[in-house]
């Protein structure tokens, strides 16, 4: 068991910590401060019965049931499957505002049966080559929606000042077309892979921390505790902080979030201040206490005062920071 978790109070600096319970509960019914907010980063078939009317009917094949299993068993097309596969231009369906500088980007796959082909955890590229640019803009983005959902994959885009994909897409009307790739493999996740896991992000940074946490308490299988610790500029730039509380809420012995603000209103009960040293080593569990995982995803600032920053998408680089001083070792630490 670990020792140390995140409960949120109603204190007005942080948020007290407590242990997670082994089973969920019976009812009746200051080190180097970083920035954050910065972040560039972002079915069912039905079966059926059917009765023949005589015995060589019932004996005859039965066409539209062995369909009807062949669709059960087949599994559905990729969009995306990696490899020597180019570009694929997908059209924007449908652009859907989520706060003041963030929209929900939908974009039809190439044909309405498709999945993605993404797995947890992987990307997608995009790419965009303006009239007046020498070069193509290429740039990462995790998808938020489930990647078994067919027919569209959604993106979650905060636009930055001088960001030339991010105001590109904030640029797009429904019809017009992006180029994407993928899938771009991150960390291989399998159930049970870790006792628990630990998600340190900043801004957009969430995004591949959600594919994660959806994955985990999607499967019934997965028994992985998770603590998240989210830190953004103001209350208003926090993104999927519904979603999160509605998983907190079904697994509340299992899944804890931490939020902290770095200019937070008055009436904020959570944290408030940078990721520092002091606070970590509050909310996330000990180095030596068990198979865990530590995850960072956020803008350069935090990379570097947290982890230290990735050398290449191929090489996570050595380990430094807070997490080096709090004792943790490369292999406990995963950057995105």
């Amino acid at each position: 068991m670990f020792a140390r978790t995140v409960l949120r109070s109603a204190g007005p600096v942080r948020q007290s910590i407590r242990s997670y319970a082994t089973e969920a509960p019976k009812s009746s019914s200051s080190s180097t401060p970083w920035i954050v907010g910065a972040a560039a980063i972002g079915a069912g078939a039905a079966g059926y019965a059917f009765l023949g009317s005589n015995k060589a009917t019932a004996d005859a094949p039965k066409p539209s049931e062995d369909a009807t299993t062949a669709a059960k068993t087949t599994p559905p097309a990729k969009a995306f499957t990696g490899g020597d596969q180019g570009f694929v231009d997908l059209r924007l369906a449908e652009v859907i505002p989520y706060n003041h500088n963030t929209k929900r980007f939908r974009f039809e796959l190439p044909e309405p049966d498709h999945v993605s082909g993404l797995q947890v955890a992987s990307a997608i590229i995009t790419k965009y080559k303006g009239p007046t640019q020498d070069k193509p803009v290429i740039r990462p983005y995790t998808p938020i929606n489930e990647e078994d959902e067919r027919g569209f994959i959604e993106l979650l885009v905060k636009v930055y000042p001088n960001g030339p994909m991010s105001e590109h897409l904030h640029s797009m009307n429904p019809g017009q077309m992006l180029s994407m790739k993928g899938p771009i493999p991150k960390y291989p996740w399998a159930p049970n892979k870790h006792e628990h896991i630990t998600l340190i992000a900043g801004g957009t940074g969430i995004t591949p921390m959600y594919q994660l946490i959806r994955a985990i308490f999607k499967n019934p299988e997965d028994k992985t505790k998770v603590s998240l610790v989210f830190g953004n500029v103001k209350e208003e730039d926090i993104l999927l902080k519904e979603e999160f509380e509605k998983i907190e809420n079904e697994f509340p012995q299992r899944f804890r979030a931490f939020y902290t603000l770095d200019n937070p209103p008055e009436s904020w009960p959570y944290g408030k201040g940078f990721i520092t040293k002091e606070l970590l080593k509050e909310v996330i569990p000990d180095p030596k206490s068990g198979n865990i995982k530590v995850f960072v995803c956020g803008p350069p600032g935090m990379y570097k005062a947290v982890s230290g920053a990735k050398v290449s998408p191929t090489d996570q680089g050595e380990l430094s920071g807070i997490l080096k001083e709090l004792g943790y070792t490369k292999e406990q630490v995963y950057k995105f």
